[in-house]
């Protein structure tokens, strides 16, 4: 085969059983895109070629016995907030440069059991927080399209903005993410990619940098749905390591995908409509319900009103909780140490000021706002009495719908540079998936089509709790209906 890195995940799991090429094989072609591309495209912040190769060799003496795990050989790209034993990991951030976990997460634990191969470390905003992989310390990832109305280098979304670049410039099958607010989901969308945001509690936090305890969670940007679905299986466990696991059966959702959709009910929430969404936007969230109409899916309105709600409360409570995850932070027992200190109280604050970028020390100064005497009541605990509408809101229509059809982004990839003036308006990027963090349920997004530039846009599927199976039903309908195939024109 000419170019083995343009296959989908399920295309090489599927070649390398079939021995008709070796992870070796497949490996080094990575590495070789890795090592001209990367340089431009900045996705990777640590190529791990000879432990890749190793791996891939090791893979290959158990295909040849006839062994092997589902994902064996594959070579995969993991986003740097997962620990990886002996390999650097850093969240993106100078405080943590240097540091070489001495144990795995679980995540990449399971994907190593399942066979598959890791190139390297992917680049990702600091400490998962931005929208546009521009607050990272090792510099902005470059999204590999371009507008044809312009030659701005675009963003390709944050915080898992590594993983999306790397999966659309093939420069790995696929890639592991994290989703606090839309880090899946919507750099998915920019990038022409398939990602999805598993229920909370599937996917193990052990061994994940922490941003918000009670909203991260981990899932994979890939080529297609049935790859989301084959990578995130592999993904999700039962782990006792993390209170926060759910102790549920992980089912085979490759069995889900291109199930018929026929009398699902479809919801279309109106608050969904937000002003100054361009029409491009409101006419593909229009073209994906029809598409679901003719697949013999019912249109359901419905109303989600505390919507309006969700960017506010996920504003409070997410740096509330990266606030005191981060506190660990403090130049004496982990991360960065300023070389010079007059005292213990001044080398706490000059390790911090030096460890963190201006992105998570406005965070983490919002967090300890809302928390401190005068105002928890006032802001985190109200914030946490509208999440819990957000949710109720959700519960309520699950008796209506058996899932969701929203836009993924209100724009398609802006160039980079453009909103970093003005936080307020990189967090509106958030809009239409922070709610499903809130409410810890399942959101896939699906690219669906292209803006008058060429750049591609997505849909979003959110499903009711562990019903990742219909999401994916839904979301494969969708694929097969826009039939998304553009790629991006190289340029890097």
């Amino acid at each position: 085969m000419s170019d083995l890195t343009k296959l989908t995940l399920k295309g090489a799991v599927d070649g390398l059983k079939a021995k008709a090429f070796t992870s070796a094989e497949i490996t080094q072609a990575f590495l070789t895109n890795i090592a001209a591309s990367n340089p431009t495209l900045n996705a990777y912040v640590e190529v791990t070629a000879d432990k890749a190769l190793e791996m891939a060799k090791a893979s290959d003496a158990r295909l040849a016995a006839g062994q092997g795990g589902a994902l064996e050989g594959a070579p995969l790209g993991i986003k740097d907030l997962f620990c990886t034993d002996g390999v650097q990991t850093t969240a993106g951030s100078n405080m943590l440069r240097g540091f070489v976990p001495p144990y795995e997460s679980t995540v990449t634990a399971n994907l190593w059991r399942d066979g598959a191969v890791m190139l390297g470390k992917l680049n990702m905003d600091e400490f998962a927080m931005g929208s546009s992989n521009e607050t990272s310390a090792f510099g902005p990832v470059k999204n590999p399209w371009k507008s044809k109305a312009s030659n701005a280098e675009l963003t390709p979304g944050g915080s898992s903005g590594g993983s999306a670049s790397a999966v659309a410039a093939d420069l790995c099958l696929a890639a592991t993410a994290s989703d606090t607010g839309g880090s899946i989901r919507q750099p998915a969308a920019f990038t022409g990619t398939v990602g999805i945001k598993p229920t909370y509690g599937r996917a193990s936090r052990f061994g994940m940098v922490a941003f918000a305890s009670s909203l991260d969670q981990a899932g994979p940007i890939t080529k297609t749905v049935e790859d989301a679905a084959l990578l995130l299986k592999s993904m999700c466990s039962f782990d006792p390591k993390d209170s926060t696991s759910l102790d549920v059966e992980t089912p085979d959702w490759t069995a889900s995908v291109g199930q018929s959709v026929k009398g699902l009910r479809i919801g279309v929430p109106r608050e969904y409509v937000v002003d100054g969404m361009p029409a491009e936007i409101q006419a593909l969230w229009d073209q994906g319900v029809e598409w679901l109409k003719a697949a013999g899916c019912e249109i359901v309105d419905i109303s989600l009103p505390h919507t309006k709600y969700a960017l506010p409360t996920y504003y409070i409570v997410a740096p509330a909780e990266a606030s005191s995850n981060l506190a660990r932070y403090d130049g004496m027992r982990f991360g960065h140490r300023a070389a010079e200190a007059k005292s213990l109280t001044d080398l706490y604050e000059t390790s911090r000021a030096e460890g963190f970028g201006k992105e998570v020390q406005r965070r983490l100064t919002i967090g300890a706002y809302v928390l401190s005497a005068g105002f928890y009541d006032a802001y985190y605990v109200r914030a946490l009495k509208v999440r819990r509408r957000i949710a109720e809101d959700f519960d309520k229509v699950w008796g209506q719908v058996d899932a969701i059809l929203t836009p993924s982004t209100p724009s398609a990839a802006f160039a980079l540079g453009d909103k970093q003036i003005d936080p307020v308006t990189m967090y509106l990027n958030d809009v239409f998936t922070v709610t499903a963090n809130l409410a810890g349920l399942p959101g896939l997004s699906v690219p669906a089509g292209v803006d008058s530039g060429g750049l591609p846009l997505g849909l979003q599927v959110i499903g009711k709790a562990l019903d990742e199976a219909t999401v994916f039903r839904v979301g494969k309908a969708l694929e097969d209906a826009a039939g998304f195939a553009a790629k991006p024109e190289t340029w890097w």
